[in-house]
């Protein structure tokens, strides 16, 4: 089965982002490599770049979330657009609880982690902009 790794386009604030994702899931950074790392005479970086990500992957689980930071000269990504949601398919009710509270923690909630039946989902813009659904069902 293919993995599906979800990758986020941030405003130069992706490392703060990533670590925020890592203390809410824990795991290890598999990869961080800044702009500065790829320069070259064919591909100048502006020193205001220099030292943003141009990739960052965190380990969670099987999977990874990935993500960037927009070098100015690309332009801005709209952070109050639907960029994607990443949707997480919790273990237990607790992890669902936790992910929730931690992820939601500053951001805009749609919906709250209380749905009936012996399932949560929770939808909500975490406080980067990207959006979430938590989800957990007992079935």
């Amino acid at each position: 089965m293919a993995l599906i790794n979800p990758h986020v386009n941030f405003n130069g604030n992706a490392e703060e982002a990533f670590n925020f994702y890592k203390s809410v899931f824990g795991g290890e950074f598999t990869k961080i490599m800044r702009f500065k790392d790829i320069a070259s005479d064919q591909f100048p970086i502006a020193e205001k770049d220099e030292n943003k990500i141009m990739h960052i992957a965190l380990s969670i689980g099987n999977n990874s979330l990935m993500g960037n930071d927009v070098p100015e000269i690309m332009g801005r990504v709209n952070e109050n657009e639907n960029r994607s949601k990443i949707a997480v398919s919790a273990e237990s009710m607790e992890e669902a609880d936790k992910l929730y509270k931690g992820l939601s923690a500053g951001g805009n909630v749609e919906v709250p982690n209380d749905s009936p039946e012996g399932s949560h989902f929770s939808m909500f813009r975490d406080k980067f902009g990207i959006e979430w659904m938590i989800d957990f069902n007992q079935a």
